[in-house]
């Protein structure tokens, strides 16, 4: 596996058919599923290595943000990774760099976009560079981040980048809790207790498949997080699988979501609840 770090060094290593999987390091095996994933589609792939400050809120924790790019470097490699590209901040925005990417309406306003207020256009910004630079078939993005999924498929959309955009199913521990390069933040009794957030989307999509309503599935999803004192519930929402619009009624494919903060992290999630 070649590692390069500047854009010319990317560009010299890059041949056609290209899987691309956007990361920002600190690697576990949700980001190994993209991998494998890619490597099965495409005759070569790259990773990217890249903790970008752009869609970090003042008071988030961009300094703090686990990295270690050896360790990433030896996990890509054995999975079969081509090529890493593991840029500088100022080679992805160099002196001067003023430009932004926004995606507008109720896709980056609600959930994530009105807690992280710029977040989405920090996203954007950052993944339509990499696009540019590596200019992949095909690029990986995990569902865990289920709404920054849609955000990047509607810019792709919008803009007309000539590549698909390909979700891969969230990758858990035994007891449910997403993989997340922050859950390293949690103390062990954090650790036991996170797994709330899939219990409360499980309650819901168990009140949904029974044939209770959306407000029965709310309150269900509510009584489990009210189980755990620590979390500060940011929002638990139903909404439409698309548009990400809160739903009143059921529609096939209607998403959970629930996100909020323990002492050491905040954490997100979200499940199909209405298959």
């Amino acid at each position: 596996m070649r590692i390069a770090r500047t854009a010319a060094e990317l560009r010299a290593h890059l041949p056609q058919g290209v899987g691309f999987v956007p990361t920002m390091g600190y690697l576990h095996r949700g980001h190994l599923a993209l991998v494998e994933r890619a490597r099965a589609e495409n005759p070569f792939v790259v990773v990217s290595i890249f903790v970008n400050p752009l869609q970090f809120g003042p008071q988030e924790d961009f300094a703090r943000y686990p990295r270690d790019l050896e360790r990433d470097a030896r996990l890509l490699e054995e999975a079969g990774a081509d090529l890493l590209f593991a840029p500088s901040v100022e080679e992805i925005y160099p002196p001067g760099f003023s430009s932004r990417v926004a995606v507008e309406g109720p896709l980056t306003a609600l959930w994530e976009g009105e807690v992280r207020p710029g977040h989405f256009q920090g996203v954007a910004t950052v993944v339509a560079k990499l696009f540019l630079l590596v200019g992949p078939r095909r690029a990986y993005f995990g569902e865990k981040d289920y709404q920054q999924l849609l955000v990047v498929r509607k810019m792709v959309r919008d803009l007309g980048f000539p590549l698909e955009v390909v979700g891969v199913p969230t990758v858990r521990e035994e007891d449910g809790l997403a993989l997340s390069s922050r859950n390293v933040y949690l103390s062990p009794e954090t650790r036991r207790k996170a797994p709330v957030l899939f219990r409360a989307l499980s309650a819901m999509r168990e009140v949904a498949l029974r044939g209770g309503s959306v407000a029965e599935a709310l309150r269900a999803g509510e009584g489990v997080l009210a189980e755990v004192p620590e979390f500060r519930k940011d929002y638990l929402a139903i909404v439409h699988p698309e548009t990400l619009l809160p739903l009143s009624d059921w529609v096939k494919g209607a998403r959970g979501l629930v996100a909020g903060r323990f002492p050491e992290a905040r954490l997100i999630d979200n499940l199909e609840v209405y298959p």
